[in-house]
């Protein structure tokens, strides 16, 4: 049973979820950073939103923490590269609130567009003015979308149906997408030259904390109407402020802000402006979809899976045929640490069969995983596997051919000239992982926690010495494979073990006539 530290509101569906899984859900609302110092001692999981801020102190002051959960797409306020150092592994929802947030857009564009939110103010205030609150059409104006990606695209979708003309910038998306969108891509200075409404869908960043500065401002087109519904802080208020009080923007309307929550800003005085208090998300839909989709996330790094949603995963998509050699992966990772007797080195994994092609960059993670956390490195993750390798110089890389003799898919892993294959075999209804050579010794064997690879000259009695010398130590044997290689003359015993072999004996057995060398594997 893991900890499960929440620290914001999230959608009970989501909470429930978590502890029919059998952890323990500690939902701790309203902590000061000092309070959540405290409190996130014993933690393997943190859910939060927006509000919490997990920095480097933070992280550091959990030694048990697995993951971090952000119920929603942002993480501004996550120190993910520090997570990243501490095999912490960051997910999101990054699906969960973007049609909503979408609609938000569309909704404030609206009411800034017919200054809505002044006219129902003013009315409830006992004042009629029709004429006042004169607003602008859609229909015909040039809509710039800075930011193409999932909620922008929506945006532009819904957009159209307005008949405006719909412009775009985004340096990530091509030509032609954005073509089949109905979206013309350009410049940003050009999108700033010719939109009468400009809209924000990017994530805050280094490169977009104040993209929509005085400078960049100046550069818009006379009269344009500025919606943000992304992050506070992209858009400079204060430039803003000064521009719409000049007369060259017209108006804005602002879900987020560059401090929050905030009840103060020099926009709040403007008539002009529409401002609420980053509402984007907050639909029951949305908050329905982010808890359980953060609550499946977490409950997968918990169990030591793979996360669809990691932002600090280097895998990409995992596909129905590679997900299930994750497990074999990672063990033929394990094996080859213990042939390389403890000292990682330079990891080739290569993919034969139907494999080959399936997009196997997690497995090869899977392989690096498996060979640090055997070769003495505590806390290895997908999150930290690569950094690991990066500090030791440790090189990995993968190849795949379609072509397997013998196997319909299999898996070679090589490092410092020594070499393990596995592959998945029916057994009756289950399927089970498979060690099928070493060191170019057709051998073929379950894994098990604990086993010893022993590479001897072929000749009679080789196997009687190693039997015997296990059951003078009280170690059982509990499957064995035993390859010939004629080409060298030489034959492999792999074998399954009670029990770890003390160094004793495998000091005894390396000294004897006949055994040229021997590994201690353990792989559980």
């Amino acid at each position: 049973m893991a900890r499960v530290l929440v620290t914001e509101e999230i959608a009970e569906s989501g909470l429930n979820q978590l502890r029919l899984a059998g952890h323990e859900v500690d939902v701790r609302l309203g902590l000061t950073p000092e309070e959540l110092l405290d409190v996130v001692v014993g933690a393997h999981a943190l859910i939060i939103r927006s509000a919490t801020n997990v920095d480097a102190a933070t992280l550091e002051a959990c030694k048990d923490l697995v993951v971090v959960g952000r119920a929603g797409i942002g993480l501004d306020n996550v120190d993910v590269a520090r997570a990243t150092e501490l095999g912490v592994m960051v997910v999101n929802a990054p699906q969960s609130n973007i049609l909503s947030a979408a609609e938000q857009t569309l909704a404030l564009l609206l009411a800034q567009a017919r200054n809505i939110p002044q006219a129902h103010s003013a009315l409830k205030a006992g004042k009629w003015e029709r004429s006042k609150w004169e607003g602008v059409e859609l229909h015909g104006k040039t809509l710039g979308v800075v930011g193409l990606g999932r909620i922008g695209a929506l945006v532009a979708q819904r957009a159209s149906g307005f008949g405006m003309r719909l412009v775009a910038y985004d340096p990530f998306i091509s030509e032609e997408r954005a073509r089949h969108m109905g979206v013309e891509l350009m410049s940003l200075d050009d999108l700033l030259a010719q939109s009468d409404f400009i809209t924000i869908h990017l994530p805050k960043n280094k490169e977009t904390t104040g993209l929509l500065d005085a400078k960049a401002l100046a550069k818009t087109k006379k009269g344009v109407r500025i919606i943000n519904v992304a992050r506070g802080g992209i858009v400079v208020e204060s430039d803003l402020a000064d521009a719409i009080r000049s007369g060259h923007v017209q108006g804005a309307a602002l879900d987020v802000f560059e401090k929050e929550p905030t009840t103060e800003s020099p926009l709040f005085e403007l008539a002009s402006v529409v401002v609420v208090p980053h509402l984007g998300a907050s639909t029951a839909e949305a908050q329905d979809k982010a808890g359980i989709t953060i609550a499946e996330q977490v409950q997968l790094a918990l169990a030591g899976d793979f996360v669809p949603f990691a932002v600090n995963v280097s895998a990409g998509e995992v596909s129905d045929v590679v997900r299930p050699f994750m497990g074999l992966a990672e063990l033929l990772g394990r094996f080859i640490g213990g042939l390389l007797d403890g000292e990682p080195a330079d990891l080739e994994v290569l993919y034969q069969g139907e494999l080959a092609g399936a997009g196997t960059k997690i497995l090869t993670l899977c392989a690096l995983k498996g060979l640090f956390s055997s070769t003495g490195h505590q806390g290895v993750s997908f999150v930290n596997a690569p950094a690991l390798a990066n500090e030791h110089s440790v090189s990995f890389s993968e190849s795949s051919t379609v072509v397997s003799q013998e196997y319909i898919n299999l898996i070679t892993v090589r490092s410092s000239g020594h070499e393990v294959s596995g592959t998945l075999a029916t057994v009756g209804t289950r399927i089970e992982p498979r060690v099928v050579t070493v060191d170019g010794h057709s051998v073929e064997i379950p894994p098990a926690a604990s086993m010893l690879v022993v590479r001897n000259d072929d000749r009679p009695g080789m196997i009687g010495i190693v039997g015997v010398a296990l059951g003078h130590a009280g170690i059982s044997i509990s499957s064995m494979a035993v390859g010939p290689s004629p080409e060298f003359g030489t034959a492999m015993m792999v074998l399954s073990t009670s029990s770890p072999a003390p160094m004793e004996l495998i000091s005894e057995l390396r000294s004897t006539p006949g055994i040229i060398d021997i590994h201690v594997i353990s792989l559980y």
